[in-house]
């Protein structure tokens, strides 16, 4: 085949940078390909705004069937984000018999089922190297770099809003408020940033990544997340005191054959390496049981690192194309389930340690009271912090646990927090060690 044609729904931020790349890059592209990488249609609703590329009117349409529908178009790229129209597109693409690509996280970790066994059967090849960690080449590593390994845990840092947000907070000493708000005016967020706050755009990708590592969709709605909105400065203060830092973590691990996987913050040891990850730098960190412990880390988002990867997908599909293949790997790289029997283990069941911040008056016994709740529930202190006097005012204590379990926490600070001593809700975090 001398030529193959490319067709993109979607001129946005990702879009543009995926063209800019197709059309600065094309000689490289084509090199590596061995053929012409053509560039014949792309659809969007707004054709009128400014965008940073410039393509000719002949190659524009605001209907996005008009491109599905051409039967000269072999690879289909949707960057147009959300779940309805874009899953429409999709099966629609691969129905007609065109490979896809896609950076649309969302759609993958709560329709990507559907969408995997339709390419399947229709014999296509589907690309979301884009849907995680922007230019971080996470995808094809576990698909093919690490695939000799069982995965046994991932470690990610995959929002770069919340991890901007808590390294501002951390670095500067400022206030969660007042980093979202910059966050927002450096376009590192939305407004709101709620499903980046909130461990929700996290969780999509994280969704990603354990289907891939063990073979079967992880459910998305089986993922535990917690947001950031909670973290003070004070937390952020004392987990610096016990000689940590923290972070927004995706956490996925196989224990027993059941699969844990959690969003929510975490205090990580300030010399672990994923603490030094700051800004809004992504970076994934893998542990295999031959490879050892491995790390990713880039950019997670913008028009260039995602279009870089959007363009890394097209390539690889163009040299199966030109090869006279339809695929070289079912999409989630597994032909079999790796576990057969997949469970999602219980937060209930969660073994860690705890950080926790109490607000309480000033008193004598309320300390005494507070460790008698939480030995009874058989959890055991590590350390204590109590932060000046304010007699018959509210003061900290803030503490770290022994390793207990998730379910003996809960049941401990719903008695707590009715005690009529504390001002303010508890705050907890836990303690990811590894």
């Amino acid at each position: 085949m001398e030529v193959i044609n490319i067709g993109i729904i979607g001129f946005g931020t990702v879009g543009a940078g995926t063209i800019e790349i197709l059309l600065k890059n094309r000689e490289l592209i084509n090199s590596r390909i061995g053929c012409k990488l053509h560039l014949k249609k792309v659809a969007d609703i707004d054709l009128e705004r400014p965008r940073p590329i410039e393509i000719h009117s002949s190659l524009l349409t605001k209907d996005a069937w008009e491109l599905i529908n051409d039967p000269d178009i072999h690879i289909v790229a949707e960057l147009i984000g959300g779940t309805d129209h874009a899953k429409e597109y999709i099966l629609g693409a691969i129905s007609e018999g065109k490979h896809v690509v896609t950076a649309n996280k969302a759609l993958l970790a709560e329709y990507g089922k559907e969408i995997f066994e339709l390419a399947q059967l229709k014999g296509v090849s589907i690309g979301f190297e884009a849907s995680v960690a922007g230019g971080i080449p996470i995808i094809k590593a576990l698909k093919e770099g690490i695939c000799s390994n069982q995965i046994r845990s991932i470690r990610g840092i995959l929002n770069g809003t919340s991890n901007y947000i808590l390294s501002r907070m951390t670095d500067d000493g400022i206030s969660y408020e007042k980093a979202v708000n910059e966050a927002i005016r450096l376009g590192y967020a939305e407004d709101p940033p709620t499903l980046d706050v909130d461990g929700t755009d996290a969780a999509h990708k994280l969704a990603i990544l354990t289907s891939l590592a063990f073979g079967i969709p992880m459910p998305f709605k089986a993922i535990y997340r917690e947001g950031i909105s909670k973290i003070t400065e004070d937390d952020i203060r004392y987990a610096g005191e016990f000689g940590y830092r923290i972070k927004l973590l995706a956490i996925s691990k196989i224990i027993d054959n059941k699969i844990q996987a959690r969003v929510h913050p975490c205090m990580i040891p300030k010399d672990h390496i994923m603490a030094k990850v700051d800004g809004a730098f992504n970076a994934i960190y893998l542990e295999g049981d031959f490879l050892g412990p491995n790390l990713y880390w880039g950019m997670g988002a913008g028009a260039r690192p995602t279009g870089s990867a959007v363009v890394a997908d097209i390539i690889n599909i163009s040299r199966i194309i030109r090869s006279g293949t339809n695929s070289f790997l079912p999409p989630l790289a597994h032909f079999r389930p790796f576990i057969e029997d997949i469970r999602i283990q219980d937060m209930d069941e969660l073994q860690s340690v705890y950080y926790f911040r109490f607000s309480v008056i000033d008193k004598p016994g309320v300390l005494s009271k507070i460790s008698g709740i939480l030995g009874s529930h058989g959890i055991s202190i590590h350390s204590v912090i109590q932060k000046g006097r304010r007699f018959g005012g509210s003061v900290p204590v803030v503490m770290l646990t022994h390793e207990a379990k998730e379910r003996d926490i809960k049941e401990a600070l719903s008695e707590i927090d009715t005690l009529d001593v504390l001002t303010d809700p508890t705050v907890m975090i836990r303690v990811e060690e590894g």
